[in-house]
Order: C-alpha cells, then sequence, then structure tokens
C-alpha cells in the first residue's frame, strides 16, 4: 500500500487540488442561485430563455396586504 502511494503521489495530490476545485465551484453556484443571482450576469433584454430564468418576476399578480 506504502509503495502504491508512494509511486502516484503526484498523481493523488493533482487529483485532489481538482476535486477541491470542483467542489469550490459547486458550492459557490449553489449559493449564487439561493441568492437569485443569473447565471450569465446580463440584461435579459434580448435573451431567448428569459422566461425561464425569472418565472416568477412580472407575472401580473398584485399583492394585497391587510392593515391590522
Amino acid at each position: 500500500m506504502l509503495t502504491f502511494l508512494a509511486a502516484n503521489l503526484g498523481n493523488i495530490i493533482v487529483l485532489a487540488v481538482l476535486l477541491l476545485a470542483v467542489v469550490l465551484i459547486i458550492i459557490s453556484i449553489i449559493r449564487d442561485r439561493k441568492n437569485g443571482k443569473s447565471s450569465c450576469g446580463c440584461s435579459c433584454a434580448h435573451c431567448p430563455s428569459a422566461g425561464m430564468c425569472h418565472k416568477n418576476e412580472g407575472n401580473g399578480k398584485v399583492r394585497i396586504d391587510k392593515a391590522g
């Protein structure tokens, strides 16, 4: 087992760094989605997928607050 680790130490380190980078990218994407950030970062004026990104915005519903 030790000979395998010694022979492949460089590959194991590179794999660990790449795995850490992928995990951090996924965490960043999840946080951005929870905070409502768009994936493209530009305006939706001419985007054909604007309806998919902003389903709840501009749906014409009026919110009525009850005065208590």
